[in-house]
C-alpha cells in the first residue's frame, strides 16, 4: 500500500504531531519516510536595505536551524526502527507547499503526512496555507494532522 511516506517538517508542534503519526504508520506498513524541510522565508525587508553579508548570515542561520530540526526528526524516526532519508530545500521566495508537492512527484511518494495549524477564515487567507496547497494539489493521498484542542483552550 504506502511504502514511501513524505513528511514535511518545520520545527512546529503540529509538524511534530504529523511526524509521530507518520512514524507509527511507517512502522506498521514497513514503509520508509522522507523528511522535507523547506527554507523559503526571508525577513520582510527589501534586500536593497540589507547588506549582502547580513542576508547571507541570516540564510546560514535558517539553514542551521533547518539542519537541527531535520537531525532531531531523523533521530526520532531511526529510534522507531523506520528507514528514513531527508531533503533540506532552499527555495527562497517560493511557497513551501509547492516544493513539497514537487518532491512528492519526484521521489515518488505514496502518501504525504502533514501537520496543519488548522487556520480558518481571514487568518488562513492572510497567512497562506501550505497544508491547503498540498491538500489541493497533491497527486497522492494526504493525511492531515492537526493539533487537537480542548474546550478550555479555545
Amino acid at each position: 500500500m504506502y511504502k514511501h511516506v513524505l513528511v514535511p517538517i518545520d520545527g512546529s508542534e503540529t509538524a511534530r504531531l504529523g511526524l509521530n503519526e507518520a512514524i507509527e504508520l511507517a512502522r506498521h506498513l514497513k514503509a520508509q519516510i522522507r523528511l522535507i524541510y523547506v527554507i523559503n522565508k526571508l525577513p520582510w525587508v527589501s534586500p536593497a536595505e540589507i547588506p549582502p553579508e547580513a542576508v547571507q548570515t541570516f540564510i546560514d542561520q535558517l539553514r542551521g536551524s533547518g539542519e537541527s530540526v531535520v537531525h532531531e526528526a531523523i533521530t526520532a524516526v531511526r529510534d522507531a526502527g523506520v528507514a528514513v532519508d531527508s531533503r533540506l530545500i532552499e527555495a527562497l521566495g517560493s511557497e513551501a507547499g509547492e516544493c513539497i508537492v514537487k518532491e512528492a512527484v519526484s521521489w515518488p511518494a505514496d502518501l504525504i503526512v502533514c501537520g496543519t495549524h488548522g487556520r480558518r477564515g481571514v487568518r488562513r487567507i492572510l497567512m497562506g496555507s501550505d497544508a491547503e496547497y498540498i491538500l489541493r494539489r497533491s497527486p497522492v493521498p494526504v493525511l492531515m494532522i492537526r493539533k487537537t484542542t480542548t474546550p478550555e483552550s479555545q
